[in-house]
């Protein structure tokens, strides 16, 4: 399992948020800064821990506080939070919380007293149901509906309370995984009612990105639920072999490279 999170996180650091950060309103050079920051991230997952894996971890981190900045200037310009921006802000702020996991996990920290993989799956998680949901979220918020306003909402509201379950227990955790698969379908459904205006690669991106979402949040329910009540849910490995690698790849990247065509005006 060890070896598959870091590959997916490995492709959120090089590929997912650097593809994310050409979509961003906030951008205004090209995102291969980023890279400066990603590349010694990867190595510090693939290097034993220790201190240079610690200190590539660190640099890593650094360059996610430059998102924190990206969204900081953003909101002193407009002065204003709709739930557009709430999303925007979340993916920005979402890769600082994997980074910070990264540091302890590298270091054999238990970060607030939570174990190496969960902390390694933090890092995944925040990369991907931080990041890029957030991101996506945000951006079918563009036309402004109940629907992709409540996405908007919600994908950050369920994140967060997501978030907390970690530290005040399952029923919470179940709480925020309910809200944000709520959120990831409004997305989704939103995903593919853009399907029907594109192109013909772009809207398969776009199906497979919304279709993913259908059974990947049904098994993050059951993990929730299954945790709190006595039902069956999937093992852990199993859970990053399905629900993490097809959010990863399914959903977050697929939906990410539509959108890069969209937004190139591709027929």
């Amino acid at each position: 399992m060890t070896v598959l999170v870091h590959a997916v996180v490995s492709l959120g650091m090089l590929v997912v948020v650097p593809l994310g950060l050409t979509l961003l309103p906030t951008r205004t050079t090209s995102p291969r800064w980023w890279f400066a920051f990603a590349v010694p991230g990867v190595i510090s997952l693939w290097l034993p821990r220790g201190a240079v894996s610690i200190t590539l971890a660190a640099i890593y981190l650094a360059g996610t506080l430059v998102l924190i900045t990206l969204a900081a200037r953003h909101f002193l310009h407009y002065k204003v939070i709709r739930p557009r921006e709430i999303a925007l802000y979340t993916a920005l702020a979402t890769p600082s919380i994997a980074a910070l996991a990264l540091v302890a996990e590298r270091s054999s920290y238990e970060l607030f007293g939570f174990n190496l993989t969960v902390l390694s799956l933090t890092v995944a998680h925040f990369h991907f149901a931080g990041f890029a949901a957030a991101l996506i979220a945000y951006l079918v918020a563009d036309s402004l509906t109940p629907a992709t306003t409540a996405a908007a909402i919600s994908v950050p509201l369920g994140t967060g309370v997501v978030l907390l379950g970690f530290f005040l227990g399952d029923p919470v955790e179940l709480a925020g995984a309910a809200v944000l698969t709520t959120g990831m379908w409004l997305v989704g459904w939103n995903l593919w009612r853009r399907s029907h205006q594109a192109d013909r690669a772009t809207a398969a991106l776009l199906i497979v990105s919304a279709s993913v979402l259908v059974v990947t949040m049904l098994l993050a329910l059951s993990w929730a639920l299954g945790h709190v009540v006595d039902t069956p849910y999937l093992p852990l490995e199993w859970m990053a072999a399905t629900h993490g690698l097809a959010n990863a790849i399914g959903f977050a990247l697929c939906g990410l490279l539509a959108w890069r065509r969209l937004g190139e005006g591709v027929r």
